[in-house]
């Protein structure tokens, strides 16, 4: 898997995980587990959505 996920949406995903993850286990609606998945692609640096939509947030790398 190559990395599609850059630096900016890297950061945002893992906040939005962790706060739905964190409602979640503080007593929050069942759907608040959904954030184990921008956790995970945060993490990961992968999405596998954006391939699906031509989609890459990643710096090209020069060389």
């Amino acid at each position: 898997m190559k990395s599609n996920v850059g630096g900016i949406d890297k950061i945002l995903r893992i906040l939005a995980g962790l706060a739905l993850v964190a409602w979640a286990l503080m007593g929050g609606p069942v759907w608040a587990w959904i954030g184990v998945v921008p956790l995970a692609t945060g993490l990961m640096g992968w999405c596998p959505l954006y391939p699906l939509l031509g989609l890459n947030t990643c710096p090209m790398k020069k060389g």
